[in-house]
């Protein structure tokens, strides 16, 4: 009884191993992490790539804003400072660290952009509305490449932690993702207060 017993659980053990251990998929969904977040370091690269040109330009109509466009370039450096592989993916204090980094090049952009409304001459200038459209469509490139990242690793995430395939994720040493997160996440949390 007890062989029979035993003999029943080894099959059993190797038909879920055989049907479903998620090997393959665990794979697979691995490389779209992997193509995904290299679509993201190309578009922040381009971004990093636009910025001196942005701010030479800036630079010959308002010399007198030197603290903002000092504070891009701080930002520009810190940011292209952190190495950008993939090892980055699976450790989050390191990709938190990735994404404030950004986060400050966005931020430092922004307000970079608004000063340039201050200067009629700037913004009549051909190079610097063609750096404009630039930045503006890196940006938008940005985006698309998180959201693309995102779900690659949702996807592959949900795979290694479902049964049984989280056994072979286990057994194989993948570990989940870091993942993008909300910037300001207490503060949208609240519905705006609209008065008239």
């Amino acid at each position: 009884m007890k062989r029979a017993n035993r003999l029943y659980v080894l099959i059993l053990a190797l038909a879920v191993f055989v049907s479903g251990c998620g090997y393959n998929a665990i794979q697979s969904q691995d490389e779209s992490v992997q193509a995904a977040w290299s679509d993201v370091v190309n578009q922040y690269k381009r971004r990093a790539d636009l910025i001196p040109n942005l701010v030479s330009t800036v630079k010959g109509y308002a010399q007198h804003e030197e603290e903002v466009l000092t504070k891009v370039t701080e930002a520009r450096t810190k940011a292209t400072s952190i190495t950008m592989d993939a090892s980055l993916l699976e450790n989050d204090e390191a990709f938190k660290r990735f994404q404030e980094a950004q986060g400050a090049v966005s931020g430092a952009l922004s307000r970079l952009l608004a000063v340039a409304e201050n200067y009629p001459q700037l913004k009549a200038d051909a190079n610097f509305r063609d750096l404009q459209a630039q930045i503006e469509g890196t940006e938008n490139r940005i985006t698309v490449a998180r959201t693309r990242y995102i779900d690659a690793v949702r996807a592959y995430n949900t795979t290694i932690r479902s049964f049984p395939s989280n056994l072979t994720a286990k057994f194989f040493g993948h570990k989940v993702k870091s993942n993008f997160t909300v910037e300001n996440e207490k503060e949208i949390a609240e519905a705006p207060k609209v008065t008239f």
